[in-house]
């Protein structure tokens, strides 16, 4: 076994162990460190699959900016975990059902080893272009359709999840911006014709004494 399967079983059981814990933990916050801890193993893994870009991209878009994201949000909102693990038992088995045939494919996968000298031999041309064009031309000409269709999926969830947490709040004074649009002149200024009223001279009091003069 030489150093380069040996570091990728190490990083793969610490993925495993990492992933068992998030599922597992009790808190919040330590179930998102594991799954930072994850993140981290299996980029590990894709940089002994000469794979530096998707590892530098999980690095820094999951645990840098995604994860982040998760640990502000768990750590403001008040959570209550007791009340989440009410059903954990009554799933347990089907979730216990699942997490083996996983483990088993992965098994049937793994069974031969971890061995890059299996691997075939990178052309010349692949060696002067790089793996992070390769993988550029190959998303963006194989693989544009299914590129298209994960970034409409992605924007139908992002505007969803908008729409069902958008709720109005009363304490604050907002407009409406189709109303704003849809506004004529004469919805905000009515002239009124009216007739002219003229007034009597006001009377002086007559118990007013003149000024200049007192009683």
């Amino acid at each position: 076994m030489d150093m380069t399967t040996a570091l990728f079983y190490i990083f793969s059981a610490i993925l495993l162990a990492a992933s068992f814990r998030v599922i597992t933990a009790r808190s919040p916050v330590h179930a998102a460190l594991f799954l930072v801890l994850a993140f981290v193993s299996a980029a590990c893994v894709w940089m002994l699959l000469r794979a530096e870009f998707l590892a530098i991209s999980l690095v820094l878009v999951y645990v840098g900016a995604v994860m982040v994201l998760f640990l502000f949000v768990v750590m403001m909102l008040d959570i209550n975990v007791d009340g989440m693990r009410e059903g954990f038992w009554k799933h347990f088995p089907v979730a216990a059902l699942v997490g083996v045939v996983i483990v088993l494919e992965m098994a049937a996968v793994l069974l031969g080893g971890f061995r890059l000298s299996d691997a075939p031999a990178p052309e010349a041309r692949d060696v002067a272009l790089g793996n992070t064009k390769l993988l550029g031309i190959e998303i963006y000409s194989q693989y544009l359709y299914p590129l298209q269709l994960a970034a409409v999926l992605l924007l139908i969830a992002i505007i969803a999840a908008i729409a069902l947490t958008l709720r109005p709040r009363r304490d604050t004074k907002s407009m409406n911006p189709s109303l704003q649009v849809r506004v004529k002149a004469r919805d905000r200024l009515r002239m009124v014709k009216m007739d002219a009223v003229v007034e009597a001279p006001a009377v002086p009091d007559a118990a007013q004494p003149p000024a200049g003069e007192t009683k």
